[in-house]
């Protein structure tokens, strides 16, 4: 049996507020897919095994699912995060856990937000609202990202390069009052 993982490509986009972000996708033809609500991930490790390799392993909890990712290490590109990505449905939170603790793995990070999901048919758009700030994800094909980012974001300094855990620990570190970790 052969081993195939699907490429996600995406870019993350700092944006000004949520209102004129939304009525932007919506003249671009995006129709909203799920309503802004609360998103809780949380992130795997055994010893820094994954870690250490520039990957991940998300169990994430929102809009009814609970779904468990794969993230791989990110191939070398100038515009965009492109990773191997696999994804499944999880139909019982608790005993995945259970599985991933019997396996040697221990949540090393859980992060909250909330996140409004968008779809045309060549591109995802997810409306995030962090703890550190609003951003506007797009996902799908680099040609599909490239024309999109010429409406969303004409400053390249608007694009944010690091991923949410990382953000996530800045923003914790930051706060040092609040525990946001396990």
């Amino acid at each position: 049996m052969k081993f195939n993982s699907a490429l996600e490509t995406e870019v993350k986009i700092r944006i000004p507020n949520i209102s004129s972000t939304r009525d932007l996708l919506e003249s671009l033809g995006f129709r909203k897919e799920v309503e802004m609500q609360e998103e809780i991930s949380t992130l795997w490790d055994s010893n820094g095994l994954l870690r250490s390799k520039q990957s991940a392993l998300r169990l994430r909890v929102y809009a009814g699912e609970t779904l468990l990712t794969y993230k791989g290490t990110r191939l070398p590109h100038s515009e965009f995060k492109i990773r191997p990505e696999s994804e499944v449905i999880v139909s019982d939170r608790d005993e995945m856990e259970s599985i991933l603790r019997y396996l040697g793995y221990e949540p090393m990070l859980t992060m909250i937000k909330h996140r409004e999901i968008w779809n045309r048919p060549e591109l995802t758009a997810c409306i995030d609202e962090t703890p550190f700030g609003l951003y506007l994800e797009l996902e799908g094909e680099p040609s599909a990202i490239k024309l999109a980012m010429e409406t969303f974001c004409k400053d390249p300094g608007k694009v944010e390069k690091r991923d949410y855990p990382t953000l996530y620990e800045i923003y914790r570190l930051s706060e040092p009052s609040t525990e946001k970790t396990n």
